[in-house]
C-alpha cells in the first residue's frame, strides 16, 4: 500500500484532551489531542491488541492501555511502559480547511501491522567493545535489550539464559497452559540477532562473576565473557515446601514452559488436583484446569481467603465465592503436614495430608512464592540478602560490594526502593520488564530513577486489574459489588490511597496508575463520598502546568 494523505476528522471534533478512533483507508488512526497539537499514532496496544482510545490520555503524551498498563508515547509512539513489546506507528498530521490531515502507510494503519518494526542503529553495533552482559532470559532482559536499542546504546549485547527459549511472555504460562514455547516468545533467536544486534546464548548456566575482573563464566568455567556493564535479571527459583513428600516426581512448581507441559500433561479428565498456595499462580492454574472436568480440585492456603495478603478479605472472599461455585473445595488458615505416596508407587503423591486430614491427589502445584535464583553470585563480591535478594539503588545499581558501579540487579532478584521509600522485592514479570526499561534507558546515557507504580492482572472470572504500593495496606473500601465481581477496590495506608484494584471497570486501574504517578490520587474522604477517578482531568496542558507547578514550589 502507499503512503496516502487523509483528511479523517474535523479538528473541532476533538477537545484538548480527548482521544479519539478514526477510520484510515481499512485501517485505524488514533488521534490525541493536547492543547492545540493534534498526535496521530496506531491505534491499537502491541501487547494483547486492546485499542487505545479506551485507554487513558495524559497531559504529558501519555496513552495507557486500559487493560494492562502498556504506555506509549503519543508523540512519537515511543514505548513509556512495560508490557508494550513494541512501540507503535506515529503519522504526521496537519490541520488544513478545518480538518485533520493524516499522512500514513495505509498498511501501518491496519491492526496486523500495529507495531513499528525496530530497526538498528543507521552506525551499526559497535562490536569493538566488551558492551552489556545480560545474565538471565525473561522479561527484564527482553525489555532491557529493547529500551537499550531503543535509547540509541550501539555496544554489543549478550544474553546468557539457562532457559531454551528466548524471552516469553511468561504470564501465558499459568493463565493459558501454553505448552510451546514458541507460541509465547517475544522475539526469535533470529530477530535478537538481525533486529537488535544482540547475541543469545540459550540453556546455559552462569556459575559465577567476578565483579573485579569484570567477567561472567559460564557452567563451571568452560567459557568466560567480559563485561562493560552487567545486568543481573536471573529472576526466581519456584519454592518448595520443607515437608515430606515435596520432592515426589507428581509434586510439581511453575514457571517454565517445561512445567507449563508437566501440568498439562497430568491435569487430565477425571483427575485429582490439589494446589498448595492460593496467590496469583495458584488460582491462575485453577482457572486454566478448571474446564478439562478434573474430579476433583483442593487448594490450600495459609490464609483465611485466597489473594488475602494483596486484595484483601472481602475480594478474596469473593473470588472464592466464585470458584467454589465452580467445584473448587478450599482449605484455608491452614498448613500442609506432609504429602503422601501412592499405595504401591512411592515414587508418586498419592494424597496431601492437611488439618489431619488427607486429600487424594493424582498431582499436586506447588505456588508459594519464588528465592531469588542468586546463589552464583557467592563469593562475587555482591552481598546478598537473607533472602537472597540484592539490594539496588533508585538506577537498579547494585549498591553493595566493591566494584558494583556498573552491575545492576533487576526483577525477582532485586530490592529496590518504591516511590514511597519502602524498599521491596516485587516477584511479578511486569514489574521486572519496567525494571529493565530504566536500566536501558541509563545504561544509553538517560539515567532514569525507578519510579514506576506496578500493576499486575489475572483472569479470574473476570479481569482482574490491580496498581499501587499497597503492601501491608490499613483498611481497604470497597465500591460497587464484590460478590458480582463488579468493583473498584480502594486500599488505604498512613490515611492515603496507595492502591486500586478492580472488576469490570476498565480503564479505572490505569487511570488510578497515572493519578499515582502524578500525585493526584484523591484523598481518603474524597473516595469515601464518591469521587469518581474517571472524572480527574489528568488529560489538558492546564492539569500538567498545575502538577508542575505544586513539584516547583
Amino acid at each position: 500500500m502507499a503512503i496516502k494523505t487523509v483528511a479523517v476528522l474535523d479538528y473541532e471534533e476533538i477537545k484538548d484532551g480527548q482521544m479519539k478512533e478514526v477510520a484510515f483507508e481499512d485501517g485505524k488512526v488514533l488521534l490525541s489531542r493536547i492543547g492545540d497539537k493534534v498526535h496521530a499514532t496506531s491505534a491499537f496496544c502491541t501487547h494483547y491488541g486492546a485499542p487505545l482510545a479506551k485507554g487513558v490520555l495524559t497531559s504529558d503524551g501519555r496513552v495507557v492501555c486500559p487493560w494492562h498498563g502498556a504506555c506509549f508515547n503519543v508523540c512519537n509512539g515511543d514505548i513509556e511502559d512495560a508490557p508494550a513489546p513494541k512501540a507503535i506507528h506515529s503519522f504526521h498530521t496537519e490541520v488544513k480547511d478545518g480538518k485533520i490531515h493524516v499522512t500514513a502507510n495505509a498498511a501501518d494503519t491496519l491492526k496486523s501491522n500495529m507495531e513499528r518494526q525496530p530497526t538498528l542503529l543507521a552506525t551499526g553495533v559497535n562490536s569493538s567493545g566488551k558492551g552489556v552482559v545480560i545474565v538471565g532470559g525473561g522479561s527484564g532482559a527482553f525489555h532491557a535489550v529493547e529500551s537499550l536499542r531503543e535509547h540509541g546504546y550501539a555496544g554489543t549485547i549478550t544474553i546468557l539464559s539457562k532457559e531454551t527459549y528466548t524471552p516469553i511472555d511468561r504470564t501465558r504460562l499459568s493463565k493459558a497452559l501454553v505448552t510451546d514455547p514458541a507460541k509465547l516468545e517475544w522475539r526469535t533467536a533470529a530477530d535478537l540477532k538481525i533486529k537488535y544486534g544482540t547475541n543469545i546464548r540459550l540453556g546455559v548456566e552462569v556459575t559465577s562473576v567476578d565483579v573485579e575482573q569484570k567477567t561472567v563464566t559460564l557452567d563451571g568455567g568452560k567459557e568466560t565473557f567480559a563485561y562493560d556493564k552487567l545486568i543481573l535479571a536471573s529472576g526466581g527459583t519456584p519454592r518448595r515446601l520443607p515437608i515430606e513428600g515435596a520432592n515426589l516426581e507428581n509434586v510439581y512448581t511453575f514457571r517454565t514452559v517445561e512445567d507449563s507441559q508437566k501440568v498439562d500433561a497430568a491435569a487430565q479428565e477425571g483427575k485429582r488436583l490439589v494446589v498448595i498456595g492460593s496467590s496469583f499462580i495458584s488460582m491462575e492454574l485453577v482457572v486454566a484446569v478448571n474446564s478439562r472436568k478434573l474430579a476433583s480440585i483442593d487448594v490450600i492456603g495459609m490464609e483465611e481467603f485466597p489473594f488475602e495478603a494483596v486484595l484483601g478479605k472481602e475480594v478474596g472472599a469473593a473470588l472464592k465465592k466464585f470458584h467454589e461455585g465452580r467445584g473448587v473445595k478450599f482449605h484455608m488458615s491452614s498448613k500442609v503436614d506432609k504429602i503422601v505416596p501412592q499405595e504401591g508407587n512411592p515414587a508418586l503423591a498419592g494424597g496431601v495430608v492437611v488439618n489431619g486430614e488427607t486429600l487424594p491427589c493424582d498431582f499436586v502445584v506447588m505456588g508459594v512464592g519464588v528465592a531469588p535464583a542468586t546463589q552464583f553470585l557467592k563469593g562475587s563480591g555482591i552481598e546478598l540478602e537473607k533472602d537472597g535478594g540484592i539490594k539496588v539503588d533508585k538506577f537498579m545499581r547494585v549498591k553493595s560490594g566493591k566494584d558494583t558501579k556498573n552491575v545492576y540487579a533487576i526483577g525477582d532478584i532485586a530490592i529496590y526502593p518504591q516511590a514511597n521509600g519502602d524498599e521491596t522485592r516485587i516477584e511479578h514479570w511486569n514489574v521486572a520488564g519496567n525494571h529493565g526499561r530504566a536500566v536501558g534507558l541509563t545504561i544509553s546515557g538517560k539515567p532514569q530513577p525507578f519510579a514506576k507504580i506496578p500493576i499486575f492482572w489475572s483472569a479470574q472470572g473476570q479481569q482482574l486489574r490491580y496498581c499501587g504500593l499497597g503492601a501491608k495496606f490499613e483498611d481497604v473500601i470497597i465500591k460497587g459489588n464484590a460478590d458480582e465481581l463488579k468493583f473498584i477496590a480502594y486500599y488505604v495506608k498512613g490515611g492515603k490511597i496507595v492502591a486500586v484494584a478492580s472488576m469490570q471497570n476498565d480503564p479505572v486501574v490505569s487511570k488510578a496508575s497515572e493519578l499515582l504517578r502524578l500525585g493526584l490520587m484523591p484523598s481518603l474522604e474524597e473516595i469515601k463520598g464518591g469521587k469518581d477517578l474517571l472524572s480527574i482531568d489528568i488529560s489538558t496542558l492546564s492539569t500538567l502546568r498545575t502538577v508542575e507547578e505544586e513539584a516547583s514550589s
